[in-house]
């Protein structure tokens, strides 16, 4: 059996898997079996796979079940000692899965590592460092858009791993359990860091791993979806993931926010996107309670070192940013 699972939701993207494959087959870590989860494509992705790359496993499924639930199809057919799982937008240097299993090989507490991530449209720009996570559930990629100058070549632990290029190992996958399926797709990874952080798993940046990441090349089709998906999600992730004492602590910065999103949202006529977000998320407000349940069961860590290890930096009322659909982690 292989050491690694590379496991790649796919929607209609032959011509992303085409960039793809070719630099994770050139990869200097070969001990890895790969795993394309189609989504219902209609552009003939499955059949261009069978022909041009039939060392490539294939789950083909009928109709597009989301992101989320198509990453938790690969994961269950992987029964690798590490999943990485990579959007298909991406593009690999060779050493990337090497840097990231290295790292999880020297510390077995880590849940999940991460790349360096740059923009594959300005390759002098960061696409981001791991995510990381504000007072009001707010989370992005660190020094999206920056140029990179090095000021984040040190490794280091972050919050989360972005899914789109990260590698995460099978006993924290199994312990914290799969990605939400009903988040369909967005924030799903930030749901399941902040639950590995309940569960004492740590995460870690490995600026030697490096990926080039086209960004929205299958989401940007569909924009009002995506809106819709962050919206509700948010809601559902905070409700279900921050404990009680944060929810009452940070509760006028969660509203403020909210509100600030609402009317960033209006101005650019989305407005109504954003309201049936909140509503839907109202509306699963009792399995999102039950879920709660089950997940704040899990919290190994006392809420001091809990505060430490998500916020980092975000120390103060100020470090409040906004949840803005181009600044999210998971990319679909």
């Amino acid at each position: 059996m292989s050491r690694v699972a590379v496991v790649i939701p796919n929607w209609n993207g032959r011509e992303l898997l085409a960039r793809l494959l070719p630099t994770l087959a050139a990869q200097t870590f070969t001990d890895a079996r790969t795993i394309v989860v189609d989504n219902g494509s209609q552009d003939g992705s499955v059949e261009w796979l069978a022909s041009e790359w039939p060392q490539v496993e294939v789950i083909a499924l009928e109709r597009n079940i989301g992101f989320a639930p198509a990453v938790n199809l690969g994961v269950q057919a992987a029964g690798e000692e590490y999943v990485a799982l990579l959007n298909n937008d991406m593009e690999l240097e060779p050493g990337w899965l090497a840097a990231l299993v290295a790292a999880l090989d020297a510390d077995p507490a880590l849940g999940s590592a991460c790349p360096k991530q740059r923009s594959g449209r300005d390759r002098a720009r960061l696409d981001g460092a791991g995510d990381e996570l504000a007072w009001t559930g707010g989370a992005r990629r660190r020094g999206i858009g920056e140029l990179d100058e090095g000021q984040y070549d040190r490794a280091e632990d972050v919050f989360s791993a972005c899914a789109g290029a990260a590698v995460y190992r099978a006993a924290a996958l199994r312990a914290v359990g799969p990605f939400d399926p009903s988040f369909f797709a967005y924030l799903e990874d930030i749901d399941w860091g902040m639950r590995a952080q309940l569960a004492g798993w740590r995460a870690r940046y490995v600026p030697e791993a490096l990926v080039y990441h086209l960004g929205g090349a299958t989401s940007g089709r569909i924009p009002e979806r995506e809106r819709y998906l962050v919206s509700r999600n948010h809601v559902t992730f905070l409700l279900k993931t921050f404990p009680a004492p944060w929810l009452m602590r940070f509760s006028p910065l969660i509203v403020a926010e909210l509100a600030r999103g609402l009317v960033s949202a209006a101005r650019e006529g989305n407005g109504r996107v954003v309201l049936r977000g909140w509503r839907d998320a109202a509306r699963r407000l009792p399995a999102t309670l039950r879920a709660r349940r089950d997940v704040q069961a899990q919290r190994q860590v006392s809420l001091r070192d809990l505060e430490t290890s998500v916020f980092g930096r975000h120390r103060t009322p100020r470090d409040v940013f906004s949840v803005r659909p181009d600044r999210q982690s998971a990319r679909y």
